[in-house]
């Protein structure tokens, strides 16, 4: 088994699984290694640490790995996230998929259903257009973008 640290072009870093190196740059070549936070697929590996296995507690440390993440990445260095803000952010992000229903495109008409009191009020999520949106603010709904990657709401396997 192969772990390699990944990098997409917006500078999120993580780290994938793979049974080869020939394994990663197949899956790399049809578009199926992605980003779990952007869903980038423009993605490369970055030098990492090896694991060392020691066998005891005692043993010298080694010094720590540099960061993987570098200062800047082509021309959009805002997008660069610490490790544990994007943790944070995909952890948070499974928690709304797991405590919602996703309702899809009858997002704006389910919320305006809770809203007038034609339905039970539920935590929803889904899809509405700028303009849907925009509507539902007029109208007093509270509504609120995300964008929750295809990663929070699948399980890790």
């Amino acid at each position: 088994m192969k772990v390699l640290d990944l990098l997409c072009a917006y500078g999120h870093s993580f780290e994938g699984w793979f049974g080869s190196e020939d394994d990663f740059q197949s899956q790399l070549a049809r578009g199926l290694v992605q980003c779990p936070l952007c869903t980038s697929a423009d993605i490369r590996k970055v030098l990492s640490a090896p694991r060392l296995n020691l066998r005891s507690a005692s043993a010298e440390r080694l010094p720590a790995a540099p960061d993987p993440v570098p200062q800047a990445v082509g021309s959009v260095p805002s997008a660069i996230l610490p490790a544990e803000l994007q943790a944070a952010w995909m952890q948070l992000s499974r928690k709304i998929v797991a405590t919602t229903e996703d309702v899809g495109a009858r997002f704006a008409q389910e919320a305006r259903r809770m809203h007038h009191g034609e339905i039970e009020e539920r935590g929803i999520r889904g899809q509405a257009s700028a303009q849907e949106a925009a509507q539902l603010l007029d109208e007093g709904i509270a509504v609120l973008p995300l964008a929750l990657t295809a990663a929070a709401k699948e399980s890790l396997q």
